[in-house]
């Protein structure tokens, strides 16, 4: 197979290199040019032809932002890969470049170039990131042996009313912010059960996502904190570097939050906190797993089913990277496999059915941690 050519663009000599060699390390890779700025880059893309570009954020010039916004005239499906640092200003550009059209981002130390700080862990997600966003299938992933019968039947019969819905829980990752961003604002400031969110981003990314999507949702969206009772019509982001889990307590289910080893190479993961749902709720449980790579919330979708709840995901068309969701369905654990624009929809008939089950809405946890048993 040919390989995946790579535009890299960066004001840093010393970050081009490093960028370079990374690429370089893989057989499947090359690097199809370089650039410092993003006005040379724009120039660079029908030379190069590339498959794929790193863009970092900040540059002299023109920076990420402004070529990203000329690139995606031009080059609509071009797949880009931000270049930040973890802080406040890259988190906010970062988020914002999302929303511009990038593909995915990658986090840097901000001082990787002088001390090599991080090298590792930037090779590591961003040779995984070209390849998925270029087709590449990740072969080290095993393929799931899980049930196959359960979910299909339910489906096809199509009874919803009979079914208790107590929370919505959702697993995200590429892609996830602007996923996000279509779906929260179709959820009604009525939605009559909490809901909790994992999307896979640092520290301080988490926070900026929720504070964006919360500007635009009806409902109130906000950074989960330890001690937090869940509350019907309130939805909570899993904070970056922590599992989000929930528990029960004498008054409701509440948010925990701990620094356990990562799952799946992930914290927060989907598998933890939707583990951790069941135990609350039981059967009582839609979960919805959006676009994004790896195999996160597969396991904790056969929870789910194993308790007799709901799973829905997001069809491969509309999403960035049809990795997790991907898993979930060809494991036969999808009841819906849905566009993204038809997703809030499908979680609204699903929330009226479980509501007139409980015959109105939020009753309160019962002494077993379950509503309306």
């Amino acid at each position: 197979m040919p390989k995946i050519r790579v535009l890299v663009v960066d004001d840093s000599v010393v970050i081009r290199r490093i960028i370079s060699d990374i690429v370089s390390s893989d057989p499947a890779l090359e690097v199809a040019g370089i650039a410092a700025n993003g006005r040379i880059a724009l120039d660079r893309i029908p030379q190069v032809n590339p498959d794929v570009i790193t863009l970092d954020v900040e540059m002299p010039e023109m920076d990420g932002l402004q070529t990203l916004k000329v690139l995606r005239r031009t080059y609509p499906k071009l797949p880009v890969i931000m270049l930040s640092t973890v802080t406040s200003r890259g988190g906010i550009a970062t988020i914002e470049a999302l929303s511009l059209g990038a593909s995915d981002y990658v986090t840097k130390a901000a001082n990787v170039g002088k001390v090599g700080e991080g090298i590792t862990r930037v090779r590591d997600e961003l040779i995984p990131k070209i390849k998925a966003l270029c087709g590449v299938r990740d072969f080290s992933v095993a393929k799931p042996q899980l049930p196959q019968t359960r979910t299909r039947a339910v489906a096809s019969a199509g009874v919803l009313s009979n079914r208790r819905l107590e929370i919505l829980a959702i697993g995200v990752s590429t892609g996830g912010p602007n996923a996000l961003a279509e779906l929260m604002p179709g959820i009604p400031s009525d939605f009559p059960v909490p809901i909790v969110i994992v999307q896979h981003m640092p520290p301080v990314f988490t926070r900026l996502l929720a504070d964006r999507l919360n500007a635009n949702a009806a409902i109130p969206i906000s950074e989960a904190a330890a001690g937090t009772e869940l509350m019907p019509g309130m939805a909570w982001v899993a904070p970056g570097d922590f599992h989000m889990v929930l528990e029960q307590s004498a008054s409701g289910a509440r948010i925990a939050l701990n620094k356990d080893a990562p799952e799946n190479s992930c914290r927060p993961a989907v598998d933890r906190l939707f583990r951790s749902v069941v135990k609350v709720y039981g059967g009582a449980v839609l979960g919805v797993i959006l676009t994004g790579m790896g195999q996160d919330g597969l396991k904790g979708c056969q929870s789910i089913c194993e308790a007799g709840g709901q799973v829905i995901v997001q069809d491969e068309a509309s999403s960035v990277i049809w990795g997790m969701p991907g898993l979930v369905a060809r494991a036969g654990m999808a009841e819906k496999v849905l566009p993204l624009s038809q997703i809030a929809g499908e979680i609204m008939r699903r929330a009226a059915a479980g509501r007139n089950r409980l015959g109105g809405g939020h009753q309160g946890l019962s002494n077993h941690g379950h509503i309306g048993r």
